[in-house]
């Protein structure tokens, strides 16, 4: 398994893989609560493309899972009193943690959270975080299982039936 920066071309195979991924949630269980046609969709990749915020892991030539890593914190994490005063530059965002559902329960969510980390150690940063729908609970324990700790419950102001509660997590380097 690899992972690099995505580029251009690789925008219509990620665009196929939010769109499988969201098939397979509304099939079984919706935890992170996503829909398709309106999130995650191919615009938001070519967007973190563009900006070069958004990495693939693939596996025999083929994306299996994404990752978008910012500075950009959501406005609604504002609300939350993170014990740490650190500055958008000093810290790594964590977005749209998608993985294919052909290779779903196969480490490749846990292994991008790991470079996810890697990254923000190896650029310096103070911290990493992230949110997660509060119904997500394989995520909640994967961050969990990766030593981020628990700030506090939000609403991200999405304006999305069912989708409105946010666990906000950190982890200190």
């Amino acid at each position: 398994m690899a992972i690099e920066k995505a580029v251009p071309r690789d925008a219509d195979e990620v665009g196929r893989l939010y769109d499988s991924l969201n098939d397979h949630l509304m099939a079984t269980v919706n935890y992170p609560g996503w829909k398709k046609g309106l999130y995650p969709i191919r615009e938001d990749a070519e967007r973190a493309i563009a900006e070069g915020t958004l990495f693939v892991l693939r596996e025999g030539g083929r994306i299996a899972g994404t990752v978008i890593l910012s500075h950009r914190e959501e406005k609604g994490y504002a609300q939350a009193d993170w014990g740490l005063d650190i500055a958008p530059e000093q810290l790594i965002v964590v977005h749209t943690l998608a993985v294919h559902p052909q290779h779903l329960s196969r480490g490749v969510g846990r292994r991008l959270m790991e470079f996810a980390i890697a990254q923000a150690k190896a650029q310096g940063m103070r911290a990493v975080r992230l949110d997660v729908n509060e119904r997500n609970v394989p995520a909640i324990r994967l961050y969990e299982s990766l030593g981020f700790a628990y700030i506090d419950t939000v609403d991200l102001g999405y304006g999305i039936e069912q989708v409105e509660r946010y666990r906000l997590y950190q982890l200190v380097l």
